[in-house]
């Protein structure tokens, strides 16, 4: 009984390894013979795997979806992961999955084994968030969008601007970024007939699936969390500064906050954009760099403002 335990155990981590396997290669990997394989499949499913099997020379096993959360066999490395995400998912942006996220984390907590939890205590302690405002979005418009990408289904929603008008919109959906503390829609704007960038929190929540399919359109670029980064320097402030440091150093500490150009081997420009000035200003000093603003000229003015309050509170 406990060889026949742990044999299914093993099954069901091949399963989870990869969805499809031929019924020989199973059979071989378990060193058992098609029929024992064919009584512990049949086991697996009334505990609630749907395996779907194909008969024939080459004839063999998936594991597809059920209408029930049948358990997970999870390695080492994937359970320290999913621990962790789910510490930052507690305290994240994603409105409604704080409390689900927390309830996931105490079952999977409490059967970590002591080495495997040592391992998630020293990842968090040093793993650093960024800090600032962050928009909340709900987890169910979120997956709601995240579901029409996947299946390639149009999507309708009302959309309200950074300048407050709103308006009705009809996509297809391409990909979901989280960048700049949030998160974004890169889709095909039907109405516009090009690519447009959505903020999740502008979006109404009463976003609907149309259930029409559309074909697959070439990305509008490779890198879509730079593409999305590209979006916010056209933000309503823009700036273009020059830093007095390597280009490569400024691209690894500012990944997605705007654009970086070199100039030199010891100076770039650095393009990059925010709601407002002052916003700005901020963000420029936190670069950790000399820097000079090229433009605008209300961007200077802003920082010679935050210098004399500075100046003041430093006595």
């Amino acid at each position: 009984m406990l060889e026949t335990s742990a044999r299914l155990l093993r099954l069901l981590s091949l399963f989870q390894g990869r969805r499809y396997w031929p019924g020989a290669d199973l059979a071989e990997r378990l060193e058992v013979t098609s029929r024992t394989l064919r009584r512990d499949v049949d086991k697996l499913r009334t505990l609630g795997y749907p395996i779907h099997s194909t008969s024939g020379a080459e004839g063999g096993y998936q594991l597809g979806a059920g209408t029930e959360m049948p358990p997970l066999l999870l390695d080492d490395d994937e359970a320290v992961a999913v621990a962790l995400g789910l510490r930052f998912a507690a305290t994240g942006s994603i409105e409604g999955v704080e409390e689900a996220s927390i309830r996931a984390l105490l079952k999977i907590e409490q059967i970590l084994p002591p080495r495997l939890g040592r391992r998630v205590a020293a990842l968090q302690s040093v793993v650093v968030t960024a800090s600032g405002p962050s928009a909340e979005v709900d987890a169910r418009m979120l997956s709601v969008i995240a579901s029409a990408c996947r299946e390639r289904e149009l999507l309708r929603f009302r959309y309200q601007d950074k300048t407050g008008t709103a308006s009705a919109r009809s996509v297809e959906p391409h990909r979901v970024v989280n960048t700049w503390r949030r998160w974004y829609l890169v889709a095909w704007d039907i109405g516009r007939k090009d690519w447009r960038t959505f903020r999740v929190d502008r979006m109404e929540r009463c976003a609907t699936v149309t259930g029409a399919r559309f074909a697959q359109r070439e990305p509008p670029a490779r890198d879509l969390a730079a593409y999305v980064t590209q979006s916010g320097v056209n933000a309503r402030c823009r700036a273009r500064v020059k830093l007095f440091a390597p280009a490569s150093k400024m691209a690894e500490r500012l990944p997605h906050f705007g654009l970086v150009e070199p100039i030199d081997e010891k100076t770039c420009y650095f393009e990059t954009g925010a709601s407002t000035y002052e916003n700005l200003a901020m963000h420029l000093s936190l670069t950790g760099v000399d820097f000079e603003v090229l433009e605008p000229a209300e961007l200077i003015a802003e920082i010679r403002r935050l210098a004399d309050r500075y100046r003041r509170a430093a006595g």
